[in-house]
């Protein structure tokens, strides 16, 4: 499912127009990346945690010559950590008719 299906499916759950769910996820969007940028976590309870992580530095292996080192910076990436909810709908314990 992309974007544009999501928000139909968003639009069509909460019985609201298309324009209104898109300006949703791209509010969405916007506030999670502003969170992470300056540090902070996103947690919605039940579905799961966004977060930005630092990921350390090494030294790598030129791809186009092999014998060559090169150094590979350290770099912030996003994570997500799935919530109890999420885990267990997909293990099968718990049934999406409940949302």
């Amino acid at each position: 499912m992309n974007k544009v299906e999501l928000a139909a499916k968003i639009a069509e759950q909460l019985q609201t127009s298309k324009k209104i769910s898109e300006d949703f996820l791209e509010a969405f969007e916007f506030f999670v990346t502003s969170a992470l940028v300056h540090g902070e976590e996103v947690t919605i309870a039940g579905f799961g945690t966004f977060s930005a992580r630092v990921r350390a530095g090494r030294i790598g292996v030129n791809p186009q010559n092999p014998s060559e080192k090169i150094q590979i910076p350290s770099v912030t990436v996003p994570k997500f950590k799935a919530g109890k909810s999420l885990k267990d709908a997909l293990k099968g314990k718990r049934s999406l008719d409940a949302i």
